[in-house]
């Protein structure tokens, strides 16, 4: 798909339009804003209205145009209040040296100099005009340009440069920050030509839920018990634990003589002992102890 404002060295390629389409990022609201209307391509019968690709990829262009010119790359503010531009901001801000304001934006940030985080860029890029509204019209106050990703129904105002995408998708933003991020990157130099690719995949751009990959973690674990993860060693274990204990018993029942055989021997030879050594003993014992039947009367006086 060529464009017929740029020349033929901007040209998106096929893969670049296979990425937009797989990401959505043509699928716009139901409602269009009046200034969004230049960039819309159709509306299908469900109401949806469909963004001209070839149009957004021009604003990429012009888009990564404007910031080159910014010589200070600290200079170029980005803003994302919404969590899914979040991590794409905190890239892009990575990759080009901008400053990142990812989450709430704090109000007096680029007009009360007397505020922590007070800034004055000359440039900012924000990821939805109606969740960033307080950056866009703080911008609006100190004469800074803004550019924006702006869906079919997003507000305009205050907005010079608007990039036609799906700014609601969770895939569509984090491409679109990519691709921006890329398109500057080969303007500056630090990617050798428009031929060489990028080694930086778009997945990074891409929100992330820590938690649900947390729970996807446990649940994954929770279904693999543990003789599942050495194959081979329960069942290792188990037959070597009945062997063990056939082999025992069965020297217990062979050395016993039969079944029934070690209690009986047991039993027989230690009623023997019992019966015919203490008995014998007791026996001694009173024997020595008793007073002789007969004898003198110096005998029965000495005892």
């Amino acid at each position: 798909m060529a464009s017929k404002n740029l020349p033929a060295l901007f040209n998106p390629t096929s893969q670049d339009i296979e990425q937009l389409l797989a990401a959505s990022a043509h699928l716009g609201s139901k409602n269009i804003q009046t200034h969004m209307e230049p960039y819309l391509w159709k509306t299908r019968p469900d109401g949806i209205n469909i963004i001209n690709i070839s149009k957004t990829w021009e604003k990429i262009v012009l888009a990564a145009r404007i910031i080159v010119a910014v010589d200070n790359p600290a200079d170029i503010c980005v803003i994302s209040a919404r969590p899914y531009g979040q991590r794409a901001v905190l890239k892009f801000a990575a990759h080009t040296g901008a400053v990142a304001i990812a989450g709430r934006f704090t109000p007096g940030n680029f007009t009360n100099y007397i505020t922590r985080s007070f800034k004055e860029p000359r440039l900012i890029i924000v990821t939805d005009p109606r969740t960033d509204a307080q950056a866009i019209k703080e911008a609006s106050y100190v004469n800074i340009p803004v550019i924006a990703l702006c869906d079919t129904d997003s507000p305009t105002e205050y907005v010079d440069v608007a990039i036609p995408v799906n700014n609601k998708a969770r895939l569509s933003i984090g491409l679109a920050w990519w691709m921006l991020a890329r398109e500057v990157l080969r303007l500056r130099g630090t990617i050798a030509s428009r031929d060489t690719e990028w080694d930086v995949m778009p997945d990074l751009y891409f929100y992330r839920d820590a938690e649900a990959e947390d729970q996807k973690e446990a649940a994954a674990e929770e279904k693999v018990p543990g003789a599942e993860e050495a194959p081979g060693f329960g069942d290792e274990w188990a037959a070597g634990a009945s062997g063990a204990g056939g082999a025992f018993a069965a020297a217990n029942t062979s050395g016993a003589g039969g079944a029934g055989g070690w209690d009986a021997d047991g039993a027989t030879d230690w009623a023997a002992g019992g019966s015919t050594e203490p008995a014998a003993a007791t026996d001694d014992w009173a024997a020595a102890s008793a007073p002789p039947a007969t004898g003198s009367g110096d005998a029965a006086a000495n005892w």
